[in-house]
């Protein structure tokens, strides 16, 4: 089985989607087959991997609203062992159809069971926002992981996100873990040091010992419709991501042993 992780902060501007793709490209340049599922109606996801969503008929829309087979969504990318599900404006309408149906938080699950994905890992990248959409992802997740920013307003967002982890472990995915990832990281800035600390205080091991620093090319890469490994392998985001892709692997064998004992 695929092991799903959710990227999601109600927060914008926490660079959601660049860790979606930059974990994700990392994963697959270590050989794990990746499967990215956009889920945000901005389509940044499928935007910075260059594909123009306008012309795409059948989206990760298909499969919350009209339960399309997910296999059927899937398009390889420029990027060896990297997949897409791509995402347009019409997943909006999602958050209006979905809570019609029973179980709904549900559905986007009981897709994934239901398909047979050659899949090491499975990445959600998920609207700013904590709606259908999100309860979908979170309700399908193994692990949720949460960048924030160090900033107060991005901190203080984790609150509304604890709030949503609690309600999801009560009613659909009782098994639903999560980890803080840091990014945006000025370590010059002493606000972002001590906010940093402060998170690491508070919530111990529920965050990433990886940070993700401030690196411009880490804008520049969705221009160029890669991820920043292949943008510029040498960047400092580039290694930062492959040593977030190392604990993150780690993380995930230790669950499947703790699972199996």
């Amino acid at each position: 089985m695929a092991f799903v992780i959710a990227m999601s902060n109600e927060k914008g501007g926490v660079a959601k989607t660049t860790s979606t793709l930059s974990l994700g490209a990392a994963l697959a340049e270590l050989n794990h087959r990746v499967l990215l599922i956009d889920l945000d109606p901005q389509a940044n996801l499928s935007l910075a991997l260059g594909l123009e969503t306008g012309e795409v008929e059948l989206t990760s829309a298909s499969v919350l609203i009209d339960n399309v087979a997910i296999k059927s969504t899937i398009r390889r990318t420029e990027v060896n062992n990297l997949d897409l599900v791509p995402c347009n404006a019409r997943i909006e309408n999602a958050e209006q159809f979905l809570p019609m149906r029973s179980h709904y938080v549900s559905t986007l699950h009981n897709a994934l069971q239901a398909a047979t994905l050659p899949y090491n890992y499975i990445l959600l990248d998920c609207p700013p926002a904590l709606g259908a959409i999100t309860l979908n992802a979170l309700s399908a997740a193994d692990l949720l992981i949460i960048p924030t920013q160090a900033e107060y307003f991005s901190a203080y967002a984790l609150r509304n996100m604890m709030g949503t982890i609690r309600r999801i472990r009560q009613e659909s995915n009782p098994n639903l873990a999560y980890r803080i990832l840091v990014t945006l990281l000025d370590r010059r800035n002493r606000t972002h040091r001590n906010i940093f600390e402060q998170l690491q205080a508070t919530f111990g091991q529920g965050v990433f010992t990886t940070v993700i620093e401030i690196d411009t090319k880490l804008r520049e890469s969705p221009i160029a419709g890669v991820p920043i490994t292949q943008y510029k392998p040498t960047s400092r985001g580039s290694q930062q991501y492959r040593v977030l892709a190392q604990e993150l692997i780690e993380y995930a064998k230790e669950e499947a042993n703790r699972q199996a004992a």
